[in-house]
């Protein structure tokens, strides 16, 4: 403080000697000090007014786009909501719809089985009826055909019917209708006619009716077969037809289950990062709102602060400027004019000060290589004493302020250059990452894309291998039902030799027992050949019956096999579809994941690409300099220690 009224001292009287050759005064010095801070008050309202308007600006267009953005992501929000609502609500009705059909495969699955159960029945029952009614007809046939041959009594009749009933396992049901029926046939009450009157002829028409009435019910049992056959058939066609359908839209709609959940999982991600974009901008316009609150009330101090300094300067210049103050300086200018003399007599020394201050400064600029300094250093001679300690204030002020604005900006860019070097790292770190995650999910992509294929692969053989075991199966079995089928007719046949010979030669037997011998030999048969050809008979007999056993043996056991085949290999089929299923919807779900991955690497990216950009821009002006910061400060020190010395010789030579 004592300096600077020494300064202001020194400067007052210097001004009073350039006054007595220039009529300067004092009061006019003031005043015009003050019009000029006054004009400099104006300007910096009129900047800080402009800057503020530019600042107000781009709030408002930063606060019009940030809005734009929110109400869009408001939007996509609502949609995004909507779409996943619907798509998890879609995915339950699936779900039920895929529950029913299940429900309904199993009971129509439980029909088919038990009509099919029924059929069977059926068909025992048929084939049993079939056999004892064909049985039936067969010996009717053999006995009306032996009667018909020849013409025995009834007695004769009766006592072959009864014979043919213990040889024939048809014969007895044969024989109990026909006396059913000839009970039915008789007159009550008539008399009894000789034997000799009733011939076969009236047995064998009983046989002949019989035989139509056997021959009517196979008939009818053969068409109720066949109507029940069709309708199984019918019954089974539908079933089956509807199983297929309602299993073919099973698997529809677990594939249109699995995308809905798959595209519904990809919107909650698509939700979940919008939401967070629009919170980030939520808070970024808050913070611009605060911000620019805070910066406009500051603004508005500001301004009113600048507007009473203008007007206390203002009034200042008035007041200074009036007759009041200017006529009370008369004295001071007297005092002023008989102070030249004194400041006369000292300006030779003053003169010698200036050439060693400007002596001094050169070489201390020289040294320090200060063009500030050497511009002073070459000003001084020309300038009076007075000013000579203007510059060098103003020169030390103004080293003063750029030292305090150079650590200023050393804070700044100390501060700036750690907080881009923590992001670019961060973000390095993180674009690292995903690309590590991303390689990862392309791996398993392709991975599952192989599995896929390979399952596919392996359903398409066991289709192959099912068909073609199928094909064999069904060529295996129409041989063994066509061999078996074979032996059965081939049986039948030698039963029915068997049948006549056995009986033939039997009759034969037994009318030689029950007649007298004539006196000239009758022709009996060839009774020398019954034991060969009934015995070869006999053994071609049981050849078939073994044949029949051995194929029928050979048909289940290959049935069998093919039936576990084909269980083992539609289990390993359907448990391949499932896990092909499940396959995809990993695949889909991970090409999801590796979707947001590469958008959230992308953001990464051109975030690292933002911070080098602006740590591009921060080199030039905090890291690329030709002297460091430390450098800087101590030549700043050097020079105003010089100046300070040249202040006190001009203070010496006072």
């Amino acid at each position: 403080m004592k300096m600077v009224q020494l300064v202001t001292v020194l400067a007052l009287s210097a001004a009073a000697v350039q006054g007595a050759r220039v009529t300067v005064t004092p009061t006019q010095k003031v005043v015009s000090m003050l019009e000029e801070m006054k004009a400099k008050g104006v300007a910096m309202m009129e900047s800080e007014q402009k800057t503020m308007a530019t600042y107000s600006e781009w709030v408002d267009d930063k606060t019009t786009e940030l809005g734009f953005s929110l109400k869009d992501a408001a939007t996509q929000i609502e949609e995004l909501t909507a779409f996943a609502t619907k798509a998890d609500s879609d995915v339950e009705v699936y779900a039920n719809e895929i529950a029913t059909l299940d429900s309904e495969i199993t009971t129509l699955e439980t029909e088919l089985k038990e009509a099919t159960a029924m059929r069977e029945s059926e068909h025992a029952e048929y084939q049993k009826v079939s056999t004892d009614l064909s049985e039936s007809v067969d010996a009717l046939e053999r006995a009306i055909q032996v009667l018909s041959q020849q013409n025995y009594d009834r007695p004769q009749a009766m006592m072959m019917l009864q014979k043919m009933a213990t040889t024939d396992k048809a014969m007895p049901r044969v024989l109990a209708a026909f006396l059913q029926m000839q009970g039915q046939a008789a007159q009550p009450g008539a008399p009894e006619v000789a034997s000799y009157e009733f011939q076969s002829g009236g047995i064998v028409s009983l046989l002949e009716k019989l035989l139509k009435k056997f021959q009517s019910q196979l008939s009818d049992t053969e068409e109720d077969e066949s109507n029940q056959a069709h309708n199984y058939a019918m019954t089974k066609q539908h079933l089956s037809d509807t199983i297929k359908k309602s299993k073919s839209d099973v698997e529809e709609k677990t594939t249109i289950k699995a995308e809905t959940a798959s595209a519904s999982a990809k919107a909650k991600g698509e939700l979940a990062a919008t939401k967070a974009d629009k919170l980030a901008d939520e808070e970024l316009l808050a913070e611009i709102k605060a911000t620019h609150s805070a910066k406009s009330s500051a603004f508005a101090e500001n301004q009113e602060v600048r507007k009473l300094e203008l007007e206390a300067i203002g009034k200042a210049v008035e007041i200074i400027a009036g007759d009041s103050v200017s006529g009370s300086y008369a004295d001071r200018v007297n005092l002023a004019q008989k102070t030249v003399s004194l400041l006369q007599t000292s300006s030779s020394s003053m003169a010698v000060a200036r050439t060693q201050v400007a002596s001094f400064l050169k070489q201390k600029g020289q040294e320090l290589n200060s063009k500030e300094l050497l511009n002073l250093a070459n000003q001084i001679p020309a300038n009076a004493f007075g000013k000579v300690i203007d510059m060098i204030e103003t020169l030390l002020q103004k080293l003063k302020e750029e030292a305090a604005e150079e650590a200023d900006h050393k804070a700044w860019c100390d501060e700036q250059l750690k907080d881009n070097k923590n992001k670019r790292n961060k973000k390095t770190s993180e674009s690292e990452m995903l690309m590590a995650k991303v390689e990862e999910l392309t791996s398993t992509i392709a991975t599952l894309g192989d599995t896929i294929k390979k399952l596919a692969d392996e359903q398409a053989e066991l289709t192959k291998s099912m068909g073609e075991a199928t094909k064999l199966r069904d060529a295996e079995k129409a041989e063994n039902a066509a061999i078996v089928a074979d032996a059965e007719a081939g049986a039948s046949a030698v039963e029915n030799a068997l049948v006549i010979l056995k009986e033939f030669y039997s009759s034969q037997a037994a009318f030689i027992q029950q007649k007298q011998v004539p006196e000239m030999a009758s022709y009996k048969g060839m009774q020398s050949a019954k034991g060969g050809v009934i015995g070869m008979l006999e053994v071609i007999l049981s050849d078939f019956s073994r044949l029949k056993a051995e194929t029928t043996a050979a048909e289940n056991s290959a049935a069998s096999e093919y039936s576990s085949f084909m269980s083992e290999s539609k289990a390993s089929k359907e448990m391949k579809h499932k896990a092909e299923v499940q396959a995809k919807l990993d695949k889909d779900e991970t090409e999801f994941q590796k979707s947001q991955t590469n958008k959230d690497l992308k953001a990464t990216n051109e975030e690292l690409a933002k911070a080098n950009e602006y740590y591009a821009q921060l080199k030039p002006s905090c890291i690329e300099v030709h002297v460091s910061y430390e450098e800087r400060v101590a030549g700043r020190k050097a020079e105003i220690q010089a100046l300070k010395e040249a202040y006190d010789i001009l203070d010496q030579k006072r």
